[in-house]
């Protein structure tokens, strides 16, 4: 494959690392989805009271680790208001590094990924710094993205220095591929993309509904349609959006036309990575889904991930966030 041809070639996002194989974001996850073929690991970024990065789906962790057996931490469960949805539970601004890496990760959806639940237990929380220097030792891209910042930073943790901080520590962006930080806000990114020492390209995600929370009175449909595309170029290299943006799915849960969202992101020079491939029944199309009856555990079982990939390659996607990096590279070829 020459130079050019490669170029063009979508990239391959390990989202949360190897999650259709091992607990989200862990090193052990990052390490193998880099064997499996990725581009790019994606670790989502959340921050401790001692203002250190690190790697959480999202910043309440009673489900994605084993806090709640450790009795020394039970007067840390607490209600908070993120984003306008109340939760109850542990939130990672309020332990330390120190505290953290006395927890260990489990698997987010164990009804559907019950062989991930094997390895509870086993793996700690890692640092955005662990996770760089294993992207950059095996000579792969990074891809984080910023949970929360103005909810953290109206906390006393923000983000965005810390990740510059940590991203400076590290020396810099691996020079072998480029460094892309992403948010669904819209404040954080723009204040990364007019740094004078960019060492990173920013994406902006936008999902089917809603809207950034830093400002609630924009929609993603707006950002997407009309104007905002241009908008979005201003600050951005391309935008993350939700799969069914791309090409979304009839009544009957099967993929529909592709929309023209791509082409007129291409026509303002953005790229477009989409989100997110799973592997199992459960999130795919109702005719790639093999073996299904209306059973739980055939909703566990792998489908047709393979046409959903190509299908979506075809509608001119830059890059793919799958949850099984071996189907999504095997499908662009």
């Amino acid at each position: 494959m020459d130079e050019a041809e490669n170029a063009r070639r979508p990239i391959v996002i390990a989202h949360r690392g190897a999650s259709a194989y091992r607990p989200e974001h862990t090193l052990a996850g990052y390490l193998l989805a880099i064997e499996q073929g990725a581009d790019y690991i994606e670790p989502d970024l959340v921050i401790t009271k001692d203002h250190v990065l690190v790697c959480r789906h999202e910043n309440e962790i009673s489900g994605t680790t084993n806090v709640a057996d450790h009795p020394e931490f039970t007067d840390r469960r607490k209600s908070k208001t993120v984003d306008g949805a109340e939760a109850v539970g542990w939130w990672v601004e309020d332990f330390t590094l120190a505290e953290l890496k006395t927890l260990r990760a489990r698997e987010r959806i164990p009804q559907l990924r019950p062989d991930n639940a094997h390895y509870d237990d086993t793996y700690e929380i890692p640092t955005f710094a662990e996770a760089l220097a294993l992207a950059r030792q095996h000579g792969k891209g990074i891809y984080p993205e910023l949970k929360h910042p103005t909810f953290l930073r109206e906390c006393g943790v923000d983000p965005v220095p810390a990740f510059v901080a940590a991203v400076n520590e590290a020396g810099g962006q691996n020079a072998a591929n480029i460094m892309y930080v992403q948010c669904f806000e819209i404040g954080a990114i723009q204040a990364l993309a007019q740094m004078s020492s960019i060492q990173w390209s920013c994406i902006q995600l936008a999902a089917a509904e809603g809207g950034p929370w830093d400002q609630r009175g924009t929609s993603y449909a707006e950002m997407l349609a009309g104007d905002g595309l241009r908008r979005i170029r201003e600050y951005a290299v391309g935008v993350g959006v939700e799969k069914s943006l791309v090409i979304p799915r009839d009544g009957a849960n099967n993929l529909g036309a592709p929309t023209d969202l791509v082409a007129r992101a291409h026509a303002k020079n953005l790229l477009v990575h989409a989100w997110t491939f799973r592997p199992e029944n459960y999130f795919l199309p109702n005719a790639l889904r093999i073996g299904v009856t209306s059973a739980q555990e055939t909703l566990r079982l792998h489908g047709n991930l393979d046409a959903e990939l190509r299908a979506f390659y075809a509608a001119g996607l830059d890059g793919v966030f799958s949850d099984d990096s071996v189907a999504a590279v095997a499908a662009r070829t």
